[in-house]
């Protein structure tokens, strides 16, 4: 993704591996100050993942194998046979970090999967770390593709509404939704975005960072504002990313999605989700939707320009508060869901995929 700094422009991934010391762009201080968060061990990786310092399906998959490929180096003094029950116990602890997701489960799988057989502790740590960078580039290409397909669906001149941040922050590169906005917008569409704040983490301010980097035109709206801009036919298309899809077709994201559905569906606005095959699930089994602190709603951060720093401020008192991070989008309000295998009606996913 473009990262200006300054006068310069860079190009940076989400997370990546230097050596035994997983990387990966700070989210939590996006948009106020650009800085990379250095994670030195897997319990350092495991709490930036858990506290959001990386977030998005994809993303927090891959840095969960190289967390899990990180602890395999650091710890391959160990016999082979402990390595790799230890780093099942490394695999669990990273799974119950963030729940819900599914690609970090079937991402993690896979480098396990690697190791299983092999009889040195060198081969597994190696294993361990190849396959983690094999995964990290397979997301990068499908999210490049997933951009290249999902742009056909985009005409010009069209204003599209995006929930959450489907960029490139919430995979290795590129984004899921937000690829399909980068392709369109190279491609000279001339598109405007309509970004929702997304209560309470507010990953719109992501979502609208990436855009400026891109010089993408776009607003952020409050999310209650959704509803106005589609009911006023003044968007053209809704396109959200995934956190776990069902082989239903129905699909697991941010709450606030099935809102979003809906409410595109009865004003005739196409739906359309962009995700990655690793965002698929094998299985309709019960999803178990991540409840985070009742405090992300009860206080706001902001930036205090007069101290150069990012504060919490309370705006309620006394107050119960609910805080569930994900609902669950049934597949009658999808129009297309776009993956680097093609674009599919949602009743298509289970045959075609």
């Amino acid at each position: 993704m473009k990262v200006r700094i300054g006068s310069e422009v860079r190009e940076y991934q989400t997370v990546w591996m230097e050596e035994d010391v997983v990387c990966m762009i700070d989210q939590t201080k996006l948009p106020f100050e650009f800085s990379i968060y250095r994670a030195k061990n897997v319990e350092e990786v495991a709490e930036a993942i858990r506290m959001m310092k990386v977030r998005g399906a994809p993303a927090i998959g891959v840095a969960a194998c190289y967390g899990l490929a990180q602890a395999a180096l650091q710890n391959r003094h160990l016999p082979s046979k402990e390595l790799k029950a230890f780093l099942s116990k490394v695999a669990a602890h990273l799974l119950s970090t963030r729940p819900t997701a599914v690609d970090m489960q079937n991402m993690v799988t896979r480098v396990l999967g690697m190791c299983e057989d092999l009889n040195s502790s060198d081969e597994v740590a190696q294993a361990a770390l190849c396959e983690a960078r094999k995964i990290a580039q397979e997301n990068l290409e499908a999210c490049r593709r997933i951009g290249e397909l999902g742009s056909s669906l985009i005409p010009k001149n069209a204003k599209v509404m995006v929930h959450c941040n489907p960029g490139a922050l919430g995979t290795v590169d590129y984004g899921t939704a937000l690829s399909i906005v980068r392709f369109a917008h190279a491609q000279g569409k001339n598109i405007f975005v309509y970004a929702t704040e997304t209560r309470p983490w507010l990953q719109g301010r992501l979502t609208s960072w990436e855009l400026t980097q891109e010089g993408i035109p776009h607003c952020l709206i409050v999310d209650s504002a959704a509803g106005y801009y589609l009911q006023r036919r003044e968007v053209d298309a809704v396109l959200v990313g995934a956190d776990r899809i069902l082989p239903n077709g129905d699909v697991v994201n941010k709450i606030g999605t099935y809102m979003l559905a809906v409410t595109a569906y009865e004003n005739g606005v196409p739906f359309i989700v962009a995700a990655p095959t690793t965002t698929f699930a094998s299985s309709s089994s019960s999803v178990k939707v991540e409840e985070r602190s009742s405090e992300e709603i009860t206080h706001v951060k902001g930036y205090n320009p007069e101290l150069g720093t990012i504060t919490h401020i309370k705006i309620h008192p006394n107050v119960n508060a609910r805080n569930p991070s994900f609902d669950l989008t049934p597949s009658k309000y999808v129009t297309f869901m776009v993956t680097e295998k093609g674009i599919f009606k949602p009743n298509e996913i289970k045959r075609e995929l």
